[in-house]
């Protein structure tokens, strides 16, 4: 062992280089495949996996293989996944915004909660208090509920093990086996409802956005006072929420 080496972690150097062999040729890795690739044993390669899954460096497919985690993108500045994704969504918000004339967020699932991308403000003049980067509750908020609803069996279990329940408001649900009958049905209609479950007076309807491959990687919600919202204008809202997800969809079979 050199100078240069004796001082570092050796966990360290080795998950790095578990990330290195992903590449644009192989991006996707099983533990037996990956630890012959890069010749540790397989209950190490599964370990060193695991923690980087819950780091979220690497993440496993429909498959169960891995594949490199949205959090080497976000660290990766100039090639961050989501600033692509917010570029490509300011837009299709906007246009959304405008016809539909509530605030509009565009937000992905990170560490259990919502994440906020982007924001296009209401015409109307009505400010929500949400910031681009903040983080929100996923299980009482449209945006969350939506992205929870198509989630796996084994990520729920997950998920509803690492969060607390805690009331928003007094319309909040904090029933596991209420929110997880509402999660099929969301899935179902293929869009979720907030009634003031995050804040006193705010509603909220929210849709999903799929990749080129089918699958759902953020959703697109709008939020307006509970006194301009009218249940019967709900396929309304949905048609021209639609069509900005189509819009934005679009740009995606591009996208890697």
């Amino acid at each position: 062992m050199t100078e240069v080496t004796k001082d570092l972690n050796m966990s360290v150097v080795k998950a790095f280089s578990i990330l290195e062999v992903f590449t644009s040729e192989q991006k996707k890795w099983g533990v037996s495949e990956l630890a012959k690739r890069i010749g540790y044993n397989k209950t190490t390669t599964f370990r060193l996996l695991r923690t980087l899954e819950y780091l979220g460096a690497v993440q496993k497919d429909k498959d169960d293989k891995y594949i490199l985690g949205l959090k080497l993108f976000e660290l990766g500045n100039e090639v961050s996944i989501y600033k692509s994704l917010r570029y490509m969504s300011s837009l299709p918000l906007e246009n959304i915004a405008k016809e539909i004339t509530e605030t509009i967020h565009f937000g992905v699932l990170e560490n259990q909660k919502v994440l906020y991308l982007n924001k296009a403000e209401s015409p109307l003049g009505l400010k929500v208090s949400t910031q681009i980067g903040s983080y929100q509750d996923a299980y009482c908020s449209a945006l969350g509920k939506v992205l929870l609803a198509y989630m796996s069996e084994a990520e729920l279990q997950v998920y509803f093990k690492t969060i607390e329940l805690v009331p928003r408001t007094t319309f909040t649900k904090v029933d596991e086996e209420a929110l997880r009958n509402e999660l099929k049905k969301i899935k179902a209609q293929r869009y979720a409802l907030d009634m003031e479950e995050l804040e006193l007076g705010l509603i909220c309807i929210a849709i999903p956005v799929f990749n080129p491959q089918g699958e759902v990687i953020a959703a697109i919600s709008a939020s307006g006072p509970s006194s301009r919202f009218k249940q019967e204008k709900v396929n309304d809202y949905l048609d021209i929420l639609f069509r900005g997800s189509k819009q934005l969809e679009s740009q995606l079979i591009d996208f890697n």
